[in-house]
């Protein structure tokens, strides 16, 4: 991975360039941000560029021996630590090396931009935890206890730190407290407030922004090869994530699909049709939970529209069609009295989508909170 297979993000590609250049790497560093704001894919290049022997000014050279190792994560001296479970093919003890033909599959097929739930998935975890566990751990201190194999430096890069278990989180402590010469821990987190004090403390603080429109378009259009038009309609829906913004292109007509899911929704919510409401949850439940999770992203982007609508900024709204004449009739139902209810109930919706609620009973219980709020004036 090179800096220049990253879209945007140029303040924190030039910050990390930076610290090479100066000779000031940190030994442990926090890249911390929103899903979808290429922390891996930043990691991945940020590695490769330290370690390139032929680096430039702006990038690594992608031709040295070390720059092709890195290029299929398969250098001796970068290391992996990421959530796990067992699964029906690693059924006992599990641990990350198990797992790591999984892990280089998913870098090269999305570029470094996918979310933990697309690698539970892959590996087979069905509706499990993952954990980073302290054999994992125990794993991690003895590998950066040998020298290094090739380059100036050993990469260890953890992924999702958040969710390292509390025997293991004391290992790691510890081995940042006193860290071996030529060492580079990144540490990646979208949920900062999860991670203990004392490690965050110990760690320097890499903050990821938003991608903005402008970047998520340029983006799509580089890595998906999507037109414009298709770019600006899922930077419209994605709110900044790239990787949401990617998936919502390879699905193409999936937001005309949620558009009349959530239209049909709020009509049986409206009417206090029990039986109908319950179909719509049942569809979601079998449609999975990636996309129950944009089911609520979209109906967010409506709470937004009916707003913009509202207070007559119509500028605001990118909607045809059957959907731009739906908003402008929805728009009493969403109103200042209880916009800020559906907000708040369809963000929580996306956290417990996240975390293998159950996606009809959610939807129900939704449903009879939205029968009363949709008749407040």
């Amino acid at each position: 991975m090179r800096f220049g297979d990253i879209p945007g993000q140029q303040p924190i590609k030039d910050r990390l360039r930076k610290t090479v250049h100066d000779h000031r790497v940190s030994h442990a560093q926090l890249f911390f941000g929103q899903g979808g704001s290429g922390k891996l894919a930043m990691a991945l290049a940020y590695a490769q560029y330290i370690n390139c022997s032929n680096r430039t000014e702006e990038d690594s050279c992608g031709t040295c021996p070390s720059c092709l190792q890195y290029s299929k994560q398969a250098h001796p001296d970068l290391h992996f630590l990421y959530p796990i479970a067992s699964t029906k093919e690693f059924d006992k003890d599990p641990v990350s090396t198990m797992f790591l033909g999984y892990w280089r599959k998913m870098i090269a097929k999305h570029n470094g931009f996918f979310t933990l739930n697309e690698w539970y998935e892959q590996i087979g975890m069905e509706n499990k935890q993952g954990l980073i566990n302290t054999a994992d751990c125990n794993d991690l201190v003895r590998k950066l206890s040998y020298t290094s194999y090739e380059s100036e430096y050993k990469v260890m890069i953890i992924w999702m730190v958040e969710k390292i278990h509390h025997q293991g989180a004391n290992k790691i402590l510890k081995i940042l407290e006193e860290p071996p010469d030529k060492t580079l821990f990144i540490l990646i987190t979208e949920q900062q407030e999860l991670i203990l004090p004392t490690i965050l403390s110990r760690t320097q603080l890499v903050k990821f922004p938003r991608y903005t429109n402008d970047d998520l378009k340029a983006g799509l259009m580089q890595m998906t090869g999507c037109t414009a038009e298709q770019a600006k309609n899922a930077a419209g829906l994605a709110e900044g994530n790239l990787t949401e913004a990617i998936r919502i292109v390879g699905e193409g007509d999936t937001e005309t699909e949620l558009f009349i899911i959530f239209r049909n929704w709020m009509r049986l919510c409206y009417r206090d049709d029990i039986v109908g409401i319950q179909k719509i949850a049942d569809e979601l439940k079998d449609n999975g939970r990636e996309f129950t999770k944009r089911f609520f992203q979209y109906a967010l982007k409506v709470c937004r529209y009916c707003t913009f609508n509202n207070f007559k900024l119509p500028n605001l709204i990118s909607a045809e069609g059957e959907e731009d004449e739906f908003i402008t009739k929805f728009s009493p139902f969403i109103n200042p009295s209880n916009v800020e209810f559906f907000i708040k109930e369809f963000n929580e919706a996306i956290y417990h989508t996240e975390r293998n609620a159950h996606i009809s009973l959610m939807i129900m219980d939704i449903s009879l909170k939205s029968m009363k709020w949709l008749k407040i004036n």
